[in-house]
């Protein structure tokens, strides 16, 4: 007779337990690794290959990334209204993933392929393959970011859940940062048209097996009370949700910020610091330090607000301008003010993504709405608006200062790269801190929480 004590479950259910939260983590957070394989590839390169390799001129490729964003943008807000309206085995957000990952990966070669058509035939193939990638990038983030309150309505959680996602993002954008250029070289042969769609192909490749994880192992598991909405009633509920305004505002300038940054950071160590392989090396930096500012997060959080984590890191990332700033083209300077530039974004960035779920639970305690979809489509809107507007300022600055690619450039062009890199940046961060300021949900978020929980009983 076996006279040993059975083994208690409660460690396989606590060990089960640990294995599943890891997995929804690991599958949420590689979601993001795969979109910024293909987004890092849109704001660090495809300016410049339009520019440099296509031969656009940079105002016509400016008036064309804000156009496409601007018409993309009204098509993110439709996503996220058909997100709160679907009702699937998958949930509302899973399928958006899956379906959404295959015309992605093809846009982003098409992107990157640079037929041999006429001057006004590029422009032409340019607006139709950028609008594609921008609805179809859409398609699958939004569903990413409005999955969110449904995964778990623990507020540490839901930062724990984010910090893995940030964490697999800054490992996606370093590996565009640094290889690259090196693999353009590579598998172009001497031939950049080649190199660049070829690396992008690589990239999309790994972007949809990564993506079918997230479908697969990540679930809805909170329950949200059905309700049928109507689209009136969603743009209803925003009206009074002012946290939420107060967030989107704030963003727009953070975004915009490092729009303009990473939009003109080859241009600024091409021609600037006439080190083009600087270039790669600040671009890593700037994808991969941000890692320990999103590390640091988590425990940060345990004693502030996320409000006021969110401006200490715009607060270091300025700081980290500034340094550039006074460094102009000193090697050393700039790679210290990159380094405090990028732990400062990798903290508000993993701010904007945590905080995003507070206000679609704000709007549901008020109003009886959850527009978690509707409310990340806009997020997304107002990230392509940041992108959309920065894209054209900077085009028409760069044309305004003369700019010629391959060339010597003259000091009104290089003043007008600088400022495209540093100074607007750290305007509009300190813009973004100003407008947060007012931001006062996370004291009152806890008892929003515990009412919303006791209503779904």
């Amino acid at each position: 007779m076996n006279t040993q004590p059975p083994m208690s479950s409660n460690t396989n259910i606590a060990k089960e337990s640990i294995l599943g939260v890891w997995k929804q983590r690991i599958s949420y957070g590689i979601s993001d690794f795969a979109c910024n394989l293909i987004w890092n590839m849109l704001t660090l390169y495809l300016m410049y290959f339009y520019t440099d390799v296509a031969g656009i001129t940079a105002v016509t490729v400016g008036t064309m990334i804000m156009v496409t964003r601007l018409i993309d943008s009204f098509a993110d807000m439709f996503t996220g209204v058909i997100i709160d309206k679907t009702r699937s085995k998958w949930g509302k957000s899973r399928p958006y993933i899956l379906f959404g990952s295959l015309p992605l990966a093809v846009f982003g070669v098409l992107c990157f392929y640079a037929p041999n058509l006429s001057a006004d035939g590029k422009v032409i193939y340019a607006y139709a393959t950028y609008l594609g990638i921008s609805i179809c990038y859409g398609l699958v983030n939004i569903p990413i970011s409005s999955i969110l309150p449904s995964l778990t309505s623990n507020t540490r959680e839901r930062t724990n859940l984010t910090t893995v996602r940030i964490v697999l993002a800054f490992i996606g954008a370093t590996i565009v940062s640094v290889a690259t250029l090196p693999l353009v070289h590579l598998l172009g042969r001497s031939s950049e048209v080649r190199g660049f769609v070829l690396t992008m192909g690589l990239y999309c490749f790994v972007a949809v097996l990564c993506l079918y994880i997230t479908f697969r192992n990540v679930r809805e598991k909170i329950k949200v009370v059905k309700q049928k909405v109507s689209i009136k009633d969603s743009f209803v509920a925003l009206k009074g949700n002012k946290p939420w305004m107060i967030f989107a505002v704030s963003t727009l300038f953070m975004w915009g910020s490092n729009f303009f940054l990473q939009g003109s950071l080859i241009y600024y160590f091409t021609y600037n610091v006439g080190s083009k392989d600087m270039a790669a090396i600040i671009a890593g930096i700037t994808s991969s330090i941000p890692l320990i500012g999103t590390i640091l997060v988590p425990i940060i959080a345990r004693r502030m607000l996320k409000r006021n984590i969110f401006l200490l890191g715009s607060l270091i990332s300025f700081l980290g301008l500034v340094v550039m700033l006074i460094a102009n083209i000193n090697i050393t300077g700039l790679i210290i003010g990159a380094v405090v530039y990028a732990i400062g974004f990798g903290m508000r960035q993993n701010m904007y993504f945590s905080m995003q779920a507070d206000p679609v639970d704000f709007g549901e305690w008020k109003t009886g709405v959850n527009g978690a979809g509707l409310i990340s489509a806009i997020n997304g809107f107002i990230g392509k608006v940041a992108m959309a507007v920065s894209a054209a300022l900077s085009g028409a600055l760069l044309t305004w200062g003369h700019y010629v690619p391959h060339a010597h450039q003259d000091s009104q062009a290089l003043l007008m790269i600088k400022s495209n890199f540093i100074t607007i940046p750290a305007i509009l961060i300190i813009i973004s801190m100003l407008i947060m300021c007012f931001y006062n949900l996370d004291k009152h978020y806890p008892q929003i929480r515990k009412e919303l929980d006791n209503r779904i009983g």
